[in-house]
């Protein structure tokens, strides 16, 4: 049985440059045997976090959206791809707004003390982690890699690695750097094998 991955696109281009590489990185998995479902994150019907604490007693959210569906998704899957722009020393809202969503994993493993995930699947988790900047600046990744971090921490899916390219406001074109989009290609495939 194929492992299964989640892709998530957190910018709202949907043939840009981060699409591009999430791409790559998707056909990579495929080619290694995966599953691969995308979420083009930016354009789905959720909404943020209100703070109702219901998932502080419950493995439900009292918000009724299309994350429902996507919580038992995130419970099953063998590995994770998030594919982002930095906006503002960060990453984009529509994005954090969706990994905001996962306190009901948050309170599941951490004020239940009873995560969804088990220890001996949460070994064989992994995330890989694709961002481009428009800066060229030191510690340009570091906000966005943080919460990326945290966030595989919350769900039990590790931060594995990653594939970062900064100075776009100069490059561009990311197809002018075969370097990047191979890597990405490359770090999709390894993800793959790794899981299977």
């Amino acid at each position: 049985m194929s492992k299964k991955i989640i892709a998530l696109l957190g910018s709202p281009l949907l043939d840009g440059n981060t699409a591009h590489l999430l791409d790559e990185a998707i056909r990579g998995a495929e080619e290694a045997g995966c599953e691969v479902e995308k979420f083009e994150v930016a354009h789905m019907d959720v909404l943020p976090c209100m703070e109702f604490f219901q998932c502080k007693g419950s493995e439900t959210c009292l918000i009724q959206d299309e994350m429902e569906g996507i919580f038992a998704r995130f419970r099953e899957m063998d590995g994770l791809i998030i594919a982002t722009p930095v906006m503002t020393m960060g990453i984009p809202g529509r994005l954090k707004s969706f990994i905001d969503r996962f306190q009901v994993f948050y309170m599941a493993k951490y004020h239940r003390g009873r995560s969804f995930i088990s220890p001996e699947r949460r070994k064989k988790r992994k995330m890989l982690f694709i961002s481009i900047a428009g800066m060229n600046i030191p510690n340009v990744f570091e906000g966005a890699k943080m919460t990326a971090r945290a966030f595989g921490e919350i769900i039990d899916c590790p931060y594995w690695d990653e594939v970062l390219r900064n100075d776009m406001d100069t490059i561009q074109d990311i197809t002018t750097r075969p370097e990047v989009v191979e890597a990405a290609h490359k770090k999709g495939y390894e993800l793959g094998k790794l899981l299977g």
